[in-house]
């Protein structure tokens, strides 16, 4: 099975830290729709789509707990580097809040497994809370990662028909007759 988890050194690997974060926050994406789908099927009430919840609860904590492994070692990684102090307080406040979503995942998943209904009320407020913070640590690696590069084009020097682009476009992607 291919491996995704991040290496605990990226620049070992050739991948710079922009590349690792963005990496973090597919994964930080995938937690967040894990722990909406356990909040979606524990609000249900037959048995076995609360058992699904519970079950997508317990997934998302094995998810927490990988992100926050991997985020930790990023930040020892970027302590052991020069880097500019910026990013590694950015890499600090990820730090914080994937422990805390790894805390409440764990809370939640501890709180659905018991029998009583208090307890499984406790766990259904605690997956709400392990959602949000989901989102919000989803939202912090997307503000983090540098968006694409790609070249800019003054859109407001474009008309609907630029014979001017069109020629641009077909000269940069003209073949190259004996590339093989």
């Amino acid at each position: 099975m291919h491996e995704t988890r991040i290496p605990a050194h990226p620049s070992a690997t050739g991948h710079d830290v922009h590349h690792t974060l963005r990496q973090l926050g597919s994964r930080a994406h995938q937690l967040r729709a894990a722990t909406l789908a356990a909040d979606h099927f524990n609000t249900l009430q037959d048995t076995q789509d609360k058992d699904t919840g519970s079950w997508l609860m317990s997934c998302a904590l094995a998810l927490s707990a990988d992100l926050a492994e991997d985020i930790d070692g990023l930040a020892r990684s970027l302590r052991e580097q020069p880097v500019d102090t910026a990013l590694q307080a950015k890499v600090s406040g990820l730090r914080v809040r994937t422990h805390q979503l790894h805390a409440a995942a764990r809370a939640a998943d501890h709180f659905l497994d018991r029998e009583s209904n208090e307890d499984r009320e406790t766990g259904s407020w605690l997956i709400a809370t392990a959602s949000s913070l989901a989102q919000k640590l989803a939202a912090e690696l997307d503000d983090n990662v540098l968006p694409q590069r790609r070249p800019l084009v003054d859109k407001s020097a474009l008309g609907p028909h630029d014979a001017g682009l069109a020629r641009r476009v077909a000269a940069a992607t003209a073949p190259l007759y004996g590339a093989a």
